[in-house]
């Protein structure tokens, strides 16, 4: 199994990396605040920091850790990594089960199967957890949001249809966004949950969320490099320039393990307070230096957590899951596993 590497997240705004030996030094106004070696790091990722030495970048490409640059929100700049890893064979295995329609039916089926059983999952832990101290509304609202949840989870798994999975992923997005609300016990209105936004986020759970989607999509991003996949080419979500559709499609069945379960622990633990947030004049709701901080030391720890692997029954870090999810679609598209097994949260 591989071995669980760290992720250096650079925040400070004035903050730029350098190269000394072995090692990433971090730098503030001239003074040194912090030193990482290199051999420790899956990748760097730097949230509105100034930048990176030639040296240090060339550095870690030659050693396989990727750079990315992210604004202080978490939209994605730009990357720098070395030599992509894998072989042409794969690749090509690759685009022509983007140009079958059925290939591509049978992995999207199996990519929001996965997701939809993961996102009941996550209603059925509250349910286990609070149903006693909740009321019979509230229990009552979780178990139709559950049982709509476990019949759009058969009727993706029965359809090879693209365009009709997309329409089931969308209705179980509905469905449990709209239970979502339900999820946070904080009863502080600051953190009152509404519906999912995006583009901008319009409240502090939306932002959260956004945040570490963010940060997942990176970690699936460089799962997918590291066993030789091409992020753009994916099966659930349409290609479009710039866009790292497979990543995305990763990502998908890995969001109610990592990031949703994540963003409402931080809330119903009150982690996170009103002041964490900001508004913007267009309405947006962004996090804070300090939130974001603390949200990353949370998803850092997350990742440590270990967990026994469904398919593969061994146990691995929540942190390495996309890598072996990653390895496993790797082992499908080359022929040696006869269907994808999407990652099932138990």
């Amino acid at each position: 199994m591989r071995r669980h590497l760290n992720t250096l997240y650079v925040t400070t705004p004035d903050a730029w990396l350098h190269k000394d030996g072995e090692n990433v030094v971090v730098k503030v106004d001239g003074k040194e605040h912090a030193r990482v070696p290199v051999h420790i790091l899956g990748g760097i990722v730097c949230l509105g920091s100034l930048g990176a030495t030639p040296a240090l970048m060339g550095h870690c490409a030659e050693r396989g850790v990727c750079i990315s640059f992210m604004s202080r929100n978490g939209r994605f700049l730009a990357r720098v990594e070395g030599p992509v890893s894998g072989n042409v064979l794969l690749r090509r295995g690759q685009y022509r089960f983007a140009d079958s329609q059925e290939q591509t039916g049978l992995l999207a089926s199996h990519i929001v199967t996965g997701k939809i059983a993961n996102q009941r999952t996550v209603v059925r832990r509250a349910l286990r957890d609070y149903s006693a101290s909740s009321s019979t509304e509230w229990n009552t609202r979780l178990e139709t949001s559950e049982r709509r949840l476990s019949d759009a989870a058969r009727r993706s798994a029965k359809s090879r249809d693209a365009d009709a999975i997309r329409g089931i992923e969308g209705e179980a997005a509905r469905i449990y966004f709209g239970a979502f609300c339900d999820l946070v016990r904080n009863d502080e209105p600051t953190f009152a949950f509404s519906g999912r936004s995006r583009r901008p986020p319009l409240d502090p759970p939306n932002a959260l969320l956004s945040f570490l989607y963010a940060l997942l999509v990176h970690d699936c991003r460089s799962a997918l490099e590291t066993v030789g996949l091409d992020p753009a080419v994916g099966y659930l979500h349409r290609e479009r320039p710039g866009r790292p559709s497979l990543a995305l499609d990763l990502m998908e069945e890995l969001r109610p393990l990592v990031a949703d379960r994540l963003a409402i622990s931080l809330i119903n633990r009150r982690q996170l307070k009103k002041q964490d947030f900001q508004s913007e004049v267009s309405g947006a709701v962004r996090m804070r230096e300090t939130a974001r901080k603390a949200v990353l030391v949370a998803y850092q720890n997350r990742k440590k957590d270990e967990i026994l692997h469904p398919f593969l029954e061994e146990r691995t870090t929540i942190g390495l899951v996309p890598f072996v999810q990653a390895n496993l679609l790797a082992r499908h598209l080359r022929g040696d596993l006869d269907a994808y097994p999407p990652f099932l949260w138990r």
